[in-house]
């Protein structure tokens, strides 16, 4: 598996920018492009044990409010704190169609549940879905052995090219595309500085949020998928138990029988999902569909209380949904508390 953001984009946020991918690089050997997911994952740890090196691994089990703070419960111990920041990823709002929820994880799962698609080796597996998870996906797939194909309901698939391609003139490469990527040109410079999105008129948001963030495939993806068969314009409308598998029957009026269906279906975000928030603070943290409301410096309405990362994307936008939106966030965040 590899990063669909640029190099340029994959830095995590640092005070002093002294953990750079290029700082990491030079502490250890060179990194390929595109990164390898391994590779970033190294990163990631190199970057805590030298910026955060003390951690409590414990799960936390409930955050409830209490006087001047929150207690916070972890494994066989409660505790104080002032404040809260909460960066919980996004693993929580896998999205699941309903006509696959009743389903056992035998059958049907999602793309952020495997660790290793190699388990489906020798096994007849449908994706589902017409982005990044799903198509790195069946490409994954293939390569471990299964025989895959992608049922995508868009009438076509989308492929991110290189800004290389996009224009020939570097400059203009520069002026129109920030280091994060994100989004087409010159909306890119735009989600490249959150404080200046957060000013946009919010009904313009969804829209520019469209734009920048589409269903797509990375441009080195068609070469893995060359022997891969990719049906467009078809929904599943009906899933039934067959022995030893699924019976899919489509919106064209085919069908087919898999062993297996592997979702690449994206998130849904909603915050009030995670699972340790008390039933009174769950009350008291105001969303819009499922985001919550976020000070200029990401605070929630609940005073003390932070959520940053792809919940704070309607906020600050579309670059909260990726790891280079950590420099703004923790920078952001940082001089709130410190205040």
């Amino acid at each position: 598996m590899l990063l669909r953001s640029p190099y340029t984009g994959s830095d995590i946020g640092a005070p002093e920018l002294k953990l750079t991918l290029p700082d990491y690089e030079r502490d250890t050997e060179p990194v390929d492009v595109p990164i390898p997911v391994e590779r970033f994952v190294e990163y990631g740890r190199w970057f805590q044990e030298r910026a955060v090196p003390d951690l409590d691994r414990r799960d936390v089990r409930r955050i409830q409010s209490a006087d001047s703070g929150f207690d916070i419960e972890v494994d066989g111990e409660t505790f104080r704190a002032t404040n809260v920041v909460v960066a919980a990823g996004i693993g929580t709002f896998a999205r699941r169609p309903p006509q696959f929820m009743s389903f056992d994880a035998d059958v049907v799962s999602h793309s952020v549940d495997h660790p290793d698609l190699g388990v489906f080796r020798g096994r007849r597996v449908s994706v589902i879905g017409g982005g990044q998870s799903a198509l790195e996906s069946a490409a994954l797939l293939h390569e471990a052995g299964a025989d895959v194909d992608v049922l995508v309901r868009a009438e076509s698939v989308r492929w991110i090219l290189g800004q290389a391609r996009r224009h020939t003139t570097p400059w203009l490469n520069h002026l129109l595309y920030a280091p994060a990527a994100v989004g087409p040109g010159g909306l890119s410079q735009l989600n490249q500085r959150p404080d200046l999105y957060r000013l946009v008129p919010n009904v313009l948001h969804d829209r520019l949020d469209r734009r920048s963030i589409r269903s797509a495939g990375a441009g080195w993806l068609p070469a893995r998928l060359n022997d891969v068969f990719i049906r467009t314009g078809v929904d599943v409308v009906e899933v039934s138990r067959a022995s030893e598998g699924l019976q899919l029957r489509l919106s064209d009026g085919t069908g087919q029988r898999v062993d297996h269906v592997l979702l690449g279906t994206g998130f849904r975000i909603d915050v009030l999902k995670y699972p340790f928030w008390s039933p009174a603070l769950n009350n008291a943290i105001r969303c819009v569909r499922g985001y919550p409301r976020l000070t200029k410096n990401f605070e929630t309405t609940v005073p003390g209380l932070y959520v940053t990362g792809a919940p704070a994307a309607p906020t600050f936008g579309p670059l909260m949904r990726f790891v280079a939106g950590s420099g703004f966030a923790g920078r952001t965040i940082a001089r709130a508390l410190t205040r």
